[in-house]
């Protein structure tokens, strides 16, 4: 009886057992919500195996899509396993409250960021700064549109920051205001940061003239490393005075982007663009991923998400395309109103999008280094974006 009693127990233990008594239950019951409870979990396991494949097979942001599609499979292992890994006391989520909760992770990749990202270009022409604060317009557009669909002004303010095209911005504030969408609105972000190249171009060639794709820019000009160094800091400064809220991304951005440039720390500035920002993307992706679990991600609430996501994205591209043909008709010297669209913070994939379609209309017409300007005017701008946000809504 004890060889019985033990093999039962086993049995009931299994994943196999725990989904045929969730069917059990769902062929007794008749609402939809009862079949997404207990029919959810496979469900999701199929859909984060999907995302296995977009990141491996497709190379979709694979370095924060592999991590964020496996922490989601691990979630939605069936109870009390899931739990025990994903919950309060579970490995992941011992990790998302010291990471994610009190936002550490988001912070320190945006310190990566700033040590692999070069200025240069933004202080050589400011005026593409203008074409970064314009795509932030996304993010406000959909935020306004969120609260006409009846989402209340934290949920509004969590999508709507998606169109800032920010992944590490887009988590943070959503840890902020609303952590029970942090799976579906990472998932989103990031979704279409990896489709940057098949989202922005038919909108790039719907709104400019095959004239304007063929205009020539003049190589900016070089950019000294004084400059380069008193950049961050007068960043973080104005940024001290006019938005504090925004100082934790803003003073984590600049202060790898110091490292990089003054030349002393280089020890510190490989290993914030490296090892530290690599292990804390490995967690970072796990542990979001493991709020991608059933019964907070099959929702009708999601898919309104993932819609007012990509209607955020694409507003922030048509905005710095329309600002940038704005612009030309007071500047002697035009600029291509193709870098426009690279006032998303996806640095560099917007500038590399920017200069593909710029090559298609002429091919001796090179952008990227033009639309890196706004490229990192943009990451600057999404910053922004977040303090306003969370400065305004309450949380």
């Amino acid at each position: 009886m004890q060889l019985t009693d033990g093999l039962t127990q086993l049995w009931q233990s299994t994943g196999i057992y725990n989904f045929i008594q969730s069917a059990r239950a769902t062929v007794e019951g008749t609402c939809v919500d009862q079949f997404l409870v207990h029919f959810g979990q496979p469900l999701m396991i199929l859909i984060c195996c999907f995302l296995l494949w977009l990141g491996i097979k497709k190379q979709y942001e694979p370095l924060l899509l592999v991590p964020i599609a496996f922490g989601g499979i691990l979630s939605n292992i069936p109870m009390p396993l899931g739990e025990e890994i994903a919950g309060p006391n579970g490995f992941l989520g011992i990790i998302f409250a010291a990471g994610i909760d009190k936002g550490l992770f988001p912070l320190i990749i945006f310190m990566g960021v700033g040590a692999m990202t070069d200025f240069g270009p933004l202080i050589a022409n400011p005026k593409t700064l203008l074409l970064g604060g314009a795509a932030q317009f996304g993010i406000f557009g959909a935020l306004l549109l969120a609260i006409v669909l009846g989402f209340d002004m934290q949920a509004a303010g969590s999508i709507g920051i998606i169109g800032g095209a920010d992944g590490p911005t887009s988590i943070y504030v959503t840890s902020k205001l609303k952590q029970e969408l942090l799976g579906s609105i990472a998932v989103a972000a990031y979704s279409y940061m990896a489709l940057v190249p098949v989202i922005q171009p038919p909108i790039m060639k719907l709104l400019t003239t095959e004239a304007e794709r063929k205009i020539v820019m003049k190589q900016a000009r070089e950019v000294s490393k004084r400059e380069k160094i008193v950049f961050p800091i007068a960043v973080l400064v104005l940024c001290l005075i006019f938005l504090p809220s925004a100082c934790p991304l803003v003073g984590a951005l600049t202060f790898g982007n110091l490292c990089k440039e003054c030349g002393v720390v280089d020890r510190l500035s490989d290993t914030m663009q490296n090892a530290l920002i690599n292990i804390v993307t490995i967690f970072l992706g796990l542990t979001v991923g493991s709020k991608l679990q059933a019964d907070h991600f099959l929702t009708i609430e999601t898919l309104k998400i993932l819609l007012l996501g990509i209607l955020a994205f694409s507003l922030a591209t048509a905005a710095g395309l329309i600002m940038a043909k704005i612009m030309n008709l007071f500047l002697k010297e035009k600029i291509n109103p193709l870098i426009g669209s690279a006032g998303v913070s996806a640095v560099p994939m917007a500038a590399r999008v920017s200069n593909k379609v710029g090559l298609e209309a002429n091919p001796q017409n090179f952008l990227l280094m033009h639309a890196m300007g706004p490229n990192v005017a943009g990451v600057i701008g999404s910053a922004v974006a977040a303090g306003v946000l969370l400065a305004l809504i309450p949380h």
